[in-house]
């Protein structure tokens, strides 16, 4: 499918919910053939505000939030540990949209992450164990030697989830959709949660 950028992204369109809201316009990528149209970028920061990014998968959506996993021991994981605050940006470039998500991140109930970890490709899962992520290795040799000893440790075993692997949710309290438009008036139009807890949209100049 195709936006036609010359009807505006109007507040009487829109979802009262931006959950309900995320997942029509995700909907929306999905249906236009885009590659990993789930892929988004997640950013951290230390608890001094040292930023860092990189692309991860969405792995799930609810009424509490987004969810994706990693290794806990990784950078993200010990930045989400120092600041649980992150934020999210999906952009869809065959549909000129944008979704920008921020909030608080927690863990994923152990339950929940087993669960997931299950349902990986047995490859996946034997790499979870051999990954030091984030960490210093000799070369790709020792990478490679680490994932055969990790693969020969539960040769005709099923592979349980490493205690330091699972995953998160960000719980959001900002959405904004943005949508192209011509001569540069592209729509911003952002979700929040007022003192009272309810969802507050406001259009935002581009």
């Amino acid at each position: 499918m195709e936006v036609n950028n010359e009807v505006p992204l109007l507040r009487d369109s829109m979802n009262a919910d931006p959950f309900r809201q995320f997942l029509q316009w995700f909907q929306e990528a999905e249906q236009a053939g885009m590659p990993l149209p789930n892929a988004m970028n997640l950013a951290t920061s230390t608890q001094a505000g040292r930023p860092s990014v990189r692309m991860v998968l969405l792995k799930g959506v609810d009424d509490r939030g987004l969810i994706f996993h990693t290794n806990y021991q990784s950078r993200k994981g010990q930045e989400i540990k120092e600041n649980p605050f992150a934020a999210i940006v999906f952009y869809w470039s065959a549909l000129a949209r944008q979704v920008r998500i921020e909030g608080k991140v927690e863990k994923l109930d152990p339950a929940e992450s087993e669960a997931y970890f299950a349902s990986r490709p047995r490859g996946s899962q034997i790499g979870a164990h051999a990954s030091p992520q984030s960490q210093v290795v000799a070369d790709r040799d020792a990478l490679v030697a680490i994932y055969q000893a990790a693969e020969k440790k539960f040769s005709g075993k099923s592979v349980p989830r490493p205690r330091n692997w699972g995953g998160y949710r960000l719980v959001p309290q900002i959405f904004e959709f943005w949508q192209e438009g011509a001569n540069r008036i592209h729509d911003r139009l952002r979700y929040r949660r007022d003192e009272a807890g309810d969802w507050v949209l406001e259009r935002l100049a581009p």
